[in-house]
């Protein structure tokens, strides 16, 4: 159900639209849900924290008009056959947390025989993505809402993707929250079941003990290798744009490390 002109929230100064509804209706009635995966699975310890935050009336306006042809919602209750998703057998990358999707953008534009399934709660970023490509003619990507580890674990098959990217998750730099942090050896496994023999799986961050961290576990997990032979953190790939947040963290004197290690093959790997 769709808001009367006289209940439809005005945009502020800023472009950007209230959160204000009437009670029971939803936020976006075309766009995604809430909570897709609702009561379905057990609550586990979360490695995200849900940001609300003003969207603006051309992001909502994608959401509404776009979402129905490259949005999905993360419910746990299908196998998502990425060839038909695509409408291709190209390969696919995963990539979890986007932000405001302008890297996510630039890399796909770059390489467009790629798939890249972008995985985020934040709506505004992905209004935000969704607009950026349908304005520069993208058809490589694919928005995904609500949580990355029930996509890995009930929506995508063996072996079914090319590559994982987490760029700038959140550190939860306070050690009681360090449970928190999504690059752990749990999560390596999931992942490592669902990438293909060769898949580079590429982090990078900003907040060093945390790369420490990825580091560690990356090196320690029997399914992955790190592409460099000196096993220390990798430059800065040409693909991996440099976003806003990351040039004002670098002017910050931020140090920002790259990781770059390599499925290897079950046959291959470490006893």
């Amino acid at each position: 159900m769709k808001l009367s002109p006289a209940r439809q929230p005005a945009p502020d100064a800023d472009g950007a639209v209230p959160l204000g509804r009437p009670k029971g209706e939803p936020r976006f009635p075309d766009g995604p849900q809430a909570d897709p995966a609702g009561s379905h699975f057990e609550r586990r310890i979360r490695s995200f924290q849900p940001r609300r935050s003003r969207v603006t009336t051309g992001q909502a306006e994608a959401l509404q008009r776009l979402w129905s042809r490259w949005g999905l919602d993360i419910d746990g209750q299908r196998v998502l056959d990425l060839a038909e998703l695509f409408g291709d057998r190209r390969p696919v990358v995963l990539e979890i947390g986007f932000g405001m999707g302008e890297a996510t953008a630039k890399m796909a534009a770059a390489d467009p025989d790629t798939g890249i399934l972008a995985v985020d709660v934040h709506t505004p970023g992905q209004g935000n993505l969704l607009a950026l490509a349908e304005r520069t003619g993208l058809g490589n990507v694919r928005v995904a809402n609500g949580d990355a580890i029930i996509l890995l674990r009930e929506m995508l098959t063996p072996d079914s993707l090319d590559g994982l990217r987490v760029y700038f998750p959140d550190p939860w730099p306070k050690k009681r929250h360090h449970k928190r942090r999504l690059i752990q050896p749990e999560f390596l496994t999931l992942a490592a079941a669902r990438l293909r023999p060769g898949a580079i799986v590429h982090c990078a961050t900003d907040w060093e003990p945390y790369a420490e961290q990825m580091l560690d576990v990356l090196t320690a997990h029997p399914a992955f290798e790190n592409t460099r032979a000196d096993g220390g953190f990798a430059p800065r790939p040409g693909f991996r744009p440099l976003t806003r947040f990351e040039g004002q963290g670098l002017e910050k004197g931020h140090v920002v490390n790259d990781l770059l290690f390599r499925r290897v093959p079950h046959d291959e790997q470490q006893r």
